[in-house]
């Protein structure tokens, strides 16, 4: 199934039926007076999350959605039936704003929350509501009003604790699937992944974060450069970003410093709240360096950057030093802050393969 977490959709709530102007006629009764009954409301379109559903591909070519009017009003007091609602199912995540006024209408953060997004038309009266004493014989009656109608955008925004950021073939789909039952798609060539993936990181019994894949960012993508800025909307509802950078690139023309800035300068081009967001970064492919190399390259990386946060090292493709990160994320989440992180500072600066530099993020 493609991933598509953009739609355009037209809705329109079903209008209510017409009242109805009739006189009672029945034998042996010459003034049976008005008995036209009400026209009914008709149908309100809702919107419900549900978590089954993880893409919008059932609105990419099913643009209008209109619920059903209501019936008009008959003589013998009998009233119009109502028009039958509709329903629409998106997934958990889901942004639904109004494209001509530009207001955000719900935000479908839980599963089976329901909003309604247009409201059907109400129904019109009967000539029996108009009786009176004076007026034996009416003959006003009102029509049914047109329901509500709208151009909706809907954007979804998957819902992680932790983002993955990096350059194409950093190495995050290969942490994803090596820390959480996730199975990306993994090859040796740029930008193997195409849409994002969540994965479940399970570090004991009931404690556990979600983790989200994007694919690759590389500098110009604010241009268009890429996959552009299409996918970091999926990152803006995660608490810690881990940015990944290859710390040791096939083509050694590449500097892993300029790339790390340049994926930072995209980030602050997109969202300045994505910016300041807490950012860990990650060293990948530790496993290709000698213990000393590997800690002068660290350590030249470290103060070139002029990087203060806290630092990790990894190797995605054998699983060292994941362990360790995972335990750290997962403290950070649970604590809010690095007041629970820092408590096992010490222990994994002592593992010498995953430990922070600095305690600043």
């Amino acid at each position: 199934m493609h991933f598509i977490d953009e739609a355009r959709i037209e809705i329109a709530a079903g209008d209510g039926g017409d009242g109805s102007a009739s006189m009672r006629r029945e034998k042996f009764i010459p003034f049976g007076g008005p008995d036209g009954g009400d026209g009914g409301c008709g149908g309100s379109v809702y919107a419900i999350a549900d978590r089954n559903i993880n893409t919008l591909i059932d609105y990419r070519y099913a643009k209008k959605h209109q619920a059903c009017n209501g019936e008009n009003g008959r003589g013998s007091d009998c009233y119009g039936k109502k028009g039958g609602g509709l329903t629409l199912r998106m997934p958990v995540g889901t942004l639904i704003t109004d494209i001509d006024t530009d207001r955000l209408i719900a935000d479908l953060t839980k599963h089976d929350q329901r909003v309604l997004l247009a409201k059907g038309g109400d129904g019109g009266l009967g000539n029996l509501h108009f009786k009176s004493s004076t007026n034996r014989a009416p003959r006003q009656k009102t029509d049914g009003k047109p329901g509500e109608r709208s151009v909706l955008k809907l954007e979804l925004r998957v819902l992680a604790d932790v983002g993955l950021l990096g350059m194409p073939n950093a190495g995050k789909s290969t942490l994803i699937a090596a820390v959480s039952s996730a199975k990306p798609k993994i090859a040796n060539y740029p930008f193997t992944t195409l849409s994002p993936h969540l994965g479940v990181v399970r570090v004991g019994p009931e404690k556990s974060f979600v983790v989200a894949d994007t694919p690759g960012l590389i500098r110009g993508a604010a241009e268009g450069a890429g996959l552009g800025h299409q996918f970091l909307r999926h990152l803006q509802r995660t608490r810690i970003l881990l940015h990944l950078v290859d710390l040791v690139p096939f083509d050694n023309e590449v500097d892993p410093v300029l790339e790390a800035i340049g994926i930072i300068n995209e980030l602050r081009k997109y969202d300045e709240a994505l910016y300041q967001k807490p950012r860990w970064l990650v060293l990948n492919k530790i496993d290709m360096d000698k213990d000393h190399e590997r800690k002068l390259r660290v350590s030249d990386f470290v103060k070139r950057l002029g990087w203060q946060g806290l630092v990790f090292q990894i190797s995605a493709l054998t699983g060292v030093g994941c362990k360790n990160l995972c335990y750290a994320v997962y403290d950070y989440l649970k604590g809010g802050d690095l007041a629970i992180c820092k408590r096992n500072i010490t222990e994994l600066a002592s593992d010498n393969v995953c430990y922070p530099i600095s305690t600043q993020v």
